[in-house]
């Protein structure tokens, strides 16, 4: 059996009190059972106050997350808000593990952190819950490729931190009572838990006639498109004068065609260097696919809507729903930070007045299996993406 609490506190200054909020209403005392993790998304002033520290290090367990800029438990949804999930169970097991710094060999040190603790356990997890920050010349694409390779398929879900600065300053992993801008925190969890994925990107109808092939690039530096500059494609779009500017390009996501079969996996262009190419929030490789589409505030409600129909179908049996959507996806319903969260919660209401336990967080790279068969899990990083995990 697993059992999911939440709680959040919006007191940003005061220690003790914010860590009375969270306490009253997770009641500990009866409600924990033998292994338990928590799960934290918070604004930056939290940390940068000391309460989101003094929270975690009041719990008597492991605690994970990142800073977000928006985040809800439900009902209860706001910027300035500091949520906590709690999942503990008598048959589930979780071990957590911090890399050293990401800023040389991200791929090496990831893969040296996670097999470290992995290998001292005889079964591979069930399921990794990865929370890192958002650092902008390292590719969200080389955690998960290098997660899943020293894994062997385990699946893989999590974020990358996002804040509300301009030059993400504030974009931190937590681990319990310490926060980085360059060290990932991995949970491993083990045990009998079976999580289901979904995922929401962009509706077929939103991609533009403008198919282009990756003909040479670098990680997520994209040199040329169709054996050309990049700046004759951003031109052929007629985004010039957009493409200099990174909200504005935020809301041009491309769908990925990798050419293996897999499912295309959405990916946001951020900005154009010096030398004329494409900074791609994540990684592009060679011999892909760019299918550039539109983003639209009707088409995150219908996206988000079409995966919320498909969760409350499989809400039986269930123990709690973690959610994170790209902060791209607030850009395009035009900047109200709080839409797709509460009509996440309408869906909800919807279904049942007896409540999953749900966290979400808005997020600056998301991570999810977009397959699953008896050979792993084909993990993918995203952007413009809304993943959820049912647990």
């Amino acid at each position: 059996m697993i059992k999911t609490l939440t709680a959040y506190t919006s007191e940003v200054d005061d220690e003790q009190l914010a860590i009375e909020h969270i306490m009253e209403q997770l009641q500990l005392e009866t409600a924990l059972l033998r292994n338990s993790i928590g799960i934290v998304a918070c604004h930056y002033e939290f940390v940068i106050s000391g309460v989101a520290q003094a929270v975690c290090n009041a719990l008597p367990f492991n605690v994970a997350g990142t800073i977000s800029n928006t985040q809800s438990i439900g009902r209860q949804s706001a910027a300035l808000l500091l949520t906590i999930m709690v999942i503990t169970s008598d048959e589930v097991e979780f071990d957590m593990v911090l890399t050293p710094s990401l800023l040389q060999e991200p791929g090496k040190v990831i893969t040296e952190s996670y097999t470290a603790t992995a290998l001292a356990k005889p079964e591979k997890p069930a399921l990794i819950l990865t929370f890192a920050p958002f650092m902008v010349l390292n590719s969200g694409d080389e955690y998960v490729a290098s997660i899943s390779e020293a894994s062997g398929g385990v699946p893989c879900f999590g974020t990358l931190a996002v804040d509300d600065t301009s030059d993400f300053a504030n974009c931190y992993s937590i681990c319990n009572d310490e926060y980085y801008s360059d060290r990932m925190v991995m949970v491993l969890v083990y045990g009998n838990i079976s999580p289901k994925f979904y995922i929401a990107n962009i509706s077929n109808d939103k991609i533009l006639d403008k198919t282009a092939v990756v003909t040479k690039s670098s990680g997520h530096i994209v040199m040329e498109i169709n054996g050309r500059s990049v700046a004759n494609f951003i031109e052929s779009l007629g985004l010039t004068k957009a493409s200099a500017t990174q909200y504005a390009m935020s809301s041009l996501p491309f769908l990925i065609d990798y050419n293996d079969g897999s499912p295309w996996v959405a990916k946001i262009f951020l900005q154009m260097t010096e030398e004329g190419y494409a900074m791609f929030a994540s990684a592009v490789p060679e011999g892909s696919t760019l299918h550039p589409a539109m983003a639209s505030k009707d088409d995150v409600y219908l996206t988000t809507g079409q995966a919320m129909e498909q969760i409350l179908q499989e809400l039986e049996g269930a123990s709690g729903l973690l959610i994170y959507s790209c902060v791209s996806r607030v850009m395009a319903i035009g900047g109200d930070q709080l839409a797709e969260m509460n009509f996440v919660n309408s869906k909800l209401d919807s279904k049942a007045a007896d409540r999953l336990p749900i966290m979400m967080a808005y997020s600056g790279g998301e991570i999810c299996p977009t397959q699953i068969s008896g050979a792993g899990a084909v993990n993918r990083f995203h952007n413009n993406t809304f993943v959820a995990c049912l647990f």
